[in-house]
């Protein structure tokens, strides 16, 4: 990770989680890491506990199903002096209701692809856009997707939710097209883990006892081990996919 101290990295989705444990490494390997989300408090009490490692954290507040939003996040973080643009973009944040294909609500569907879809290729637009002003040709953008993407669970509370995510591994491989064409050194990774111990499940059924089983979940560290796996590989090596899920899981 030696590359990569003193550089930028935007963590979408910071405040809890997946994003949490992301910014967190990524500040202890030395990196300059603007995190963002609605609850901007959260990633403020996280970049005072990070005060004393390597690297450090700036919270932005961001709605990300608002673009203005986006837009307005991308110009704070090149005005900023310290900062100047982004190197390294992740994709990490996501939601999900419980809306199935033939029952769901039509606001609930729009929120996730807000968030899920059109947040994400804006957020990759953006980024791209940003490396590019800084004549940055070996960025690194990075999505955080799931295995949702790859298969569709028999579980209809999750079908709009996997529809989102086979939008996103898309937009993934389309980013890769897209950077391959203009000759750019820019890498594209995506991240597909299973289930993990997280409250996303909790707040896609609105249920307290979702993932309260004996059910072995992977961990939040474990998703950013394999964003610092993407990130130390060699420069002239592309990291494509990385599908992730728990040894116990059967499907």
């Amino acid at each position: 990770m030696e590359r990569w101290v003193g550089r930028v990295a935007l963590v979408t989705g910071a405040s809890e989680g997946i994003g949490a444990a992301i910014a967190r490494d990524l500040v202890c390997h030395g990196m300059k890491v603007v995190g963002c989300a609605r609850n901007k408090d959260k990633i403020q009490k996280l970049s005072d506990e990070l005060k004393n490692e390597k690297g450090s954290l700036t919270a932005i507040r961001c709605d990300l199903s608002k673009e203005e939003d986006i837009i307005n996040m991308f110009k704070t973080i090149t005005s900023n002096e310290s900062l100047g643009g982004v190197d390294v973009c992740i994709n990490n944040a996501g939601l999900a209701h419980n809306a199935p294909i033939l029952s769901g609500k039509t606001q609930e569907w729009r929120e996730m692809l807000d968030v899920n879809v059109m947040a994400v290729t804006i957020c990759t637009r953006e980024a791209f856009q940003s490396m590019k002003e800084k004549n940055v040709d070996d960025g690194h953008i990075i999505f955080i997707s799931s295995m949702s993407g790859y298969r569709i669970a028999n579980e209809a509370f999750t079908h709009f939710y996997a529809v989102t995510k086979h939008s996103v591994r898309a937009i993934v491989e389309s980013t890769r097209q897209e950077l391959r064409e203009l000759k750019s050194h820019i890498r594209v990774t995506g991240i597909s883990p299973g289930n993990v111990d997280t409250d996303f499940a909790v707040k896609m059924m609105k249920d307290e006892t979702q993932g309260k089983d004996n059910f072995r979940r992977m961990d939040a560290k474990d998703i950013s081990s394999a964003v610092i796996y993407t990130l130390k590989a060699p420069a002239h090596v592309e990291i494509n996919d990385v599908l992730m899920r728990p040894t116990e899981q059967i499907y």
